[in-house]
């Protein structure tokens, strides 16, 4: 079995689970993501896997994508390896869960929202900041003004908003929200629920409703990264609020 070194990954009972496993926070830097690119290319060719499950180790789901590793010639590189857990996901046959405790912001948002089914601890706080640090969420921007709407994706994505669990509940990033006492059990509960149905049924499913939307949340996705890397990349400000995060101080910007 490949050993990782920052998620930790087992199939049991039908289910694959990838623990998001790099404290304190679960930042998602670019050899974390292709281990977990590893782990989603196994479980696509497993048919024995009826169900993938994202959880976060320790103190949260994950507070997003290393910044440091957002800037400079390793930005096209992280883009690369970020987007393609999306693709992947997009073309994985199994139902995709996520379950979320604490926090889920940025790119940890991102993971979240666009599993198939995300299960939430009534205490999670989840948002996407990136445009406080001058840059924007690309998958959120292809994925989430259908999953939401375009005005609520205009909202949080422009206004870099922190949802607590009922409003992400109510704005259709989150499918279910449990009591923080039986978060454990609850949602233990519907993943064995899931696990006791047929496999080659579930498949079947999901492949139906993603036909029932008319265009892949994805669709866009390569146009976005064009406008992300060769646009947004290119401004000062976009550099600017990254190197003042990595700063811990307040960017200045200069509109260009």
């Amino acid at each position: 079995m490949t050993e990782y070194r920052n998620i930790r990954f087992d199939t049991a009972g039908g289910v694959a689970t990838i623990g998001l496993n790099r404290p304190p926070l679960n930042v998602l830097n670019i050899e974390m993501m292709g281990e977990i690119n590893s782990a989603l290319e196994k479980i696509s060719q497993n048919p024995a896997v009826k169900v993938a499950v994202f959880r976060g180790e320790g103190k949260c789901f994950s507070a997003g994508v290393d910044v440091g590793e957002h800037t400079g010639e390793l930005a096209a590189r992280m883009i690369d390896v970020f987007h393609r857990m999306f693709r992947l996901m997009d073309a994985m046959p199994q139902p995709t869960v996520a379950v979320l405790h604490k926090s889920a912001l940025g790119g940890g948002c991102e993971l979240a929202a666009f599993c198939d089914i995300a299960l939430a601890k009534d205490d999670v706080k989840i948002g996407q900041p990136e445009i406080q640090v001058g840059v924007f969420p690309p998958i959120a921007a292809a994925a989430f003004p259908a999953l939401m709407g375009a005005k609520k994706a205009f909202d949080l994505i422009l206004s870099g908003a922190v949802l607590g669990a009922r409003e992400a509940l109510e704005a259709g990033l989150v499918s279910r929200v449990f009591a923080s006492e039986a978060f454990e059990a609850e949602s233990k509960k519907y993943l064995e629920n899931l696990a006791g149905l047929s496999g080659i049924v579930l498949r079947i499913t999901k492949k139906a409703i993603k036909a029932g939307k008319a265009r892949s949340s994805l669709a866009t996705l390569g146009e976005i990264e064009k406008i992300y890397l060769n646009e947004l990349m290119a401004t000062h400000d976009a550099n600017e609020g990254l190197k003042a995060f990595l700063d811990k101080r307040k960017p200045v910007w200069e509109e260009r």
